[in-house]
């Protein structure tokens, strides 16, 4: 005969369960296991089996939906794990801020209220050069902010060979329709020239816009009109111009050996009237939007109501404030931003991991081969698409691929990879040395593979 409800939650078993997970919550699940055995026609359960079940669902109940993980993907920027890992003192600000009362919107030196954006402002305009800034929630919020507040109900000439397709199939065209403006398109897919742009002036034309090509490269027989040139038709015509860079690199990324990406600071320089990028990409700080630029636009995009159901909140400010300030400092950047510190990685280095961890994963699968190869890593997230750096990664190879990959995903912490040319690939760039030891003790976990 199955136990009551009451005598499960009296057992020391029980009494452990409700300590560890509250009376209310303890009592569903038992309920709920006894319901099961009873569909099972399992009347002869015992207490220890009914508390199993029911610890079993408490355990998945409360586990966390967000888990740290190893990134051994090979894309460092990789958007369904996060993009960039912050700095361990921007995320310690977040945390301090997001666990006390705070000046968020309280200015100390009047006593009145004050404005949220401020010291980030002052820090992305001390850095970009720009007159003003503002920040919301991601980039696609700030396209979508400046295309409400400056064109809603008009048109915007965008090349269409800037029409992107970003991840989770949100499109500009999308975006634009969402905003309020109407798309007018110019030139073609592979060609787009100064004259395209100029045939769209017209009396509904309230913007030029530029768009970063994410994720894609446009190679061959094409033309497009340099941003600068964008710009200055734009002028000519009395509309602002508007650049998407998308990623957005505070940074010459060059100084460090990697590909070259258009800053805010090029866009501005080129005659952009306002530029908008991501926080956690290349800049390598928490998700956010930054817009910079002319400071009479930019305060017609704090006075449109839709800034406040897109702004960032004071956790999110705290840790971009911090990274920001890493920016002041940039003989020291790539040491102390983790993103950065991952892209610069000597590939010396990452053979150098490679190889002290392939003993651990030969270990943990006997069955398979594990070697060491040269591979290609990717930035990721719309960033530098076409380029790639060089890489090494311990690979797996033999039957059973999707099942060692299941039981890597299975781990404590799980490990993430990738599947390829009949092969488990393990990109050790974004392992590094201070985390081999934790991933040598998460590889013992008691499942077998």
């Amino acid at each position: 005969m199955l136990p009551s409800v009451d005598a499960v939650l009296r057992a020391p078993e029980g009494l452990v369960l409700i300590d560890m997970f509250g009376r209310a919550a303890t009592t569903d699940a038992i309920r709920g296991s006894l319901a099961g055995l009873r569909d099972q026609r399992n009347f002869a359960a015992s207490l220890s089996v009914t508390i199993g079940l029911a610890a079993d669902h408490l355990a998945r109940l409360f586990a966390p939906g967000q888990r740290p993980v190893f990134n051994l993907t090979g894309t460092v920027l990789h958007t369904n794990l996060g993009r960039a890992p912050i700095p361990p003192e921007a995320a310690q600000a977040a945390a301090a801020a997001m666990s006390q009362a705070t000046s968020l919107e309280f200015d100390l030196a009047t006593g009145k209220r004050g404005q949220r954006d401020t010291s980030v402002a002052e820090l992305l305009c001390r850095l970009t050069g720009a007159e003003a800034a503002t920040i919301v929630n991601n980039n696609a919020a700030a396209v979508l902010l400046m295309l409400n507040t400056l064109a809603k109900g008009r048109e915007v000439a965008v090349s269409r060979g800037e029409l992107i397709e970003i991840g989770g199939a949100f499109r500009i065209p999308d975006v634009m329709e969402s905003a309020g403006a109407k798309l007018r398109e110019v030139g073609t897919t592979n060609r787009t020239h100064a004259r395209d742009f100029r045939a769209a002036f017209g009396p509904e034309l309230a913007a030029i816009m530029h768009v970063h090509q994410a994720n894609y490269a446009i190679t061959g027989f094409t033309a497009s009109v340099a941003p600068a040139d964008l710009a200055a038709i734009a002028r000519d015509g009395n509309v602002p111009m508007l650049d998407d860079l998308g990623s957005g690199s505070l940074v010459d990324l060059s100084r460090w050996g990697l590909p070259r990406e258009r800053t805010p600071q090029d866009s501005l320089a080129d005659g952009a009237d306002l530029v908008s990028f991501s926080g956690d990409k290349l800049l390598g700080g928490p998700q956010a939007g930054l817009i910079v630029g002319r400071a009479d636009l930019i305060r017609r995009l704090d006075a449109n109501p839709m800034k406040r159901a897109l702004r960032l909140d004071k956790g999110r400010l705290a840790a971009l404030e911090v990274v920001l300030r890493l920016y002041l400092d940039p003989d020291r950047l790539a040491a102390r931003l983790p993103s950065l510190r991952l892209l610069t990685r000597t590939e010396a280095d990452i053979a150098a991991t490679a190889a002290r961890i392939r003993p651990a994963l030969a270990a943990a699968f006997p069955t398979l081969l594990a070697e060491i190869a040269p591979c290609s890593s990717q930035i990721g997230s719309g960033a530098l698409p076409v380029d790639v750096l060089p890489s090494c990664a311990v690979t797996l190879t033999g039957s059973g691929l999707d099942a060692a990959a299941a039981w890597l995903r299975a781990c404590p912490r799980p490990v993430i990879g990738r599947i390829a040319d009949s092969r488990l690939w393990l990109d050790c760039r974004c392992l590094e040395p201070l985390d081999e030891s934790d991933f040598w003790t998460n590889l013992h976990h008691p499942t077998t593979p």
